[in-house]
């Protein structure tokens, strides 16, 4: 009996019966690498007939996870894993921004209590199957839903809740999220695979710019053009087919007009206490573009323009000022956000429907279709991957162009058979 007893406690992992009748099965996993502590894996095994051989099912099988590295490594929830990743995490200000606003929104509320243990592939689609079928996770429920959660008199813009699901792209950025997140906990040994590895996410989005015609382009122009220094403004989003952050941060030491050219190295963005600063360019490249001789003319007097106001406060224009101003001596950079808003109201006055981001695609797809090639479209607007995305997102097809490789091929044609006696 005493040999019995000893070869029990040599067994790994302990079956103890509790007051209800059930069996506690209870295997050592190591120790938690987030709390120091002592981690083991415990599953219950209901009271019944079979409930010691299942237990015994159990234990044996806890223990085959903990032998090959299978078992969950921490009682960690979610919430722990994404304050820890995010603490490491090596991204530029925009991009955290991006995604803390993600998790806040719409991954804390669900899964940040969880443990990340309990977090499998399941689980991840069925989430993400929520988020495409209504962003406000209502689950079928009948609820009013207000402008604003602050004490507020309720209008036309509060009423019935309706379902309005996240687009695929959104899901997919909360999916890579997850994903980054997950792996790093793979990687302190907070959990044994990442799940995120085997979930469907949503298909890329199919590319489809919309950039202003010409005609549109022109009735944009001139519209703009009855305040000049937005009229240039707007001409140099159009020409040369920069980033809005990185238009308002042109300087004027960026340009070199008797040689044609400016330099592209900045970029703006707001920061967490909704200050505006500058840092590198979204692919942390500089670009140098070639300035045609109209737009070095739009510059020039633009230029003019700022000096005299700065001299009509007795001041000099410093060289470093910044090209679109709020300020009187280019001191202050015109807000991104502001020149957003306004390309949107004045393409509203027109009846035309775009936005400020539409003129990067107008200049992309118009040097496509003049037979520009890609690298150096691409190389203008700041893509790498040998102009893959610009072919894919910015070149929006146009008929003229089709018409042209039509023409082209015809021309290239064998004569085609003529039946006898023709």
């Amino acid at each position: 009996m005493t040999q019995g007893n000893s070869k029990l406690k040599r067994q790994r992992g302990a079956i103890d019966t509790l007051p209800s009748g059930a069996m506690r099965v209870r295997v050592h996993a190591g120790i938690d690498p987030l709390t120091g502590k002592r981690h083991d894996l415990v599953e219950v095994i209901p009271p019944g007939p079979t409930a010691a051989r299942d237990a015994e099912k159990a234990r044996t099988r806890l223990l085959s996870q903990v032998d090959e590295k299978r078992n969950p490594r921490t009682k960690a929830t979610m919430n722990q894993l994404f304050d820890r990743w995010l603490e490491v995490l090596d991204v530029d200000v925009q991009t955290r921004r991006g995604y803390v606003i993600k998790l806040d929104k719409h991954v804390r509320p669900v899964l940040g209590k969880l443990p990340v243990a309990k977090v499998d592939t399941e689980l991840l689609e069925s989430f993400y199957a929520m988020l495409r079928k209504c962003r406000d996770r209502c689950g079928g429920q009948r609820f009013v839903q207000h402008r604003t959660a602050a004490v507020h008199e309720c209008d036309g813009r509060c009423g019935p809740h309706k379902c309005r699901g996240l687009a695929d792209s959104t899901v997919r950025q909360i999916h890579w999220i997850l994903s980054g997140a997950l792996a790093r906990g793979v990687k302190w040994n907070w959990l044994a695979i990442n799940p995120a590895d085997a979930a469907d996410k949503p298909p890329l989005p199919h590319p489809d710019p919309h950039p202003p015609t010409a005609a549109e382009a022109a009735r944009l122009v001139n519209e703009a053009w009855k305040d000049p220094d937005w009229g240039t403004f707007v001409w140099c989003a159009m020409n040369l087919g920069a980033r809005r952050a990185e238009l308002c941060a042109l300087r004027w030491d960026d340009f070199d007009l008797d040689n044609s050219v400016v330099v592209l190295r900045r970029s703006l963005f707001v920061d967490d206490d909704g200050e505006l600063k500058e840092k590198d360019t979204k692919t942390h490249q500089q670009r140098r573009i070639v300035l045609d001789s109209e737009t070095v003319a739009v510059l020039e007097e633009h230029h003019g323009r700022c000096v005299e106001r700065a001299q009509a406060l007795d001041y000099e224009l410093p060289a470093n000022a910044f090209v679109f101003s709020t300020g009187p001596v280019g001191d202050v950079p015109l807000v991104p956000d502001t020149a957003t808003q306004r390309f949107g109201r004045m393409a509203s006055r027109l009846s035309i429907s775009s936005v400020l981001h539409s003129l990067r695609h107008y200049s992309a797809t118009e040097l496509v279709t003049a037979g520009v090639d890609i690298r150096t479209v691409a190389g203008r607007l700041g893509h790498g991957g040998g102009g893959a995305t610009t072919l894919r997102v910015y070149a929006a097809w146009r008929s003229e162009a089709d018409q042209r490789a039509a023409a082209t091929l015809a021309a290239r044609m064998p004569p085609r058979p003529r039946p006898a006696g023709q």
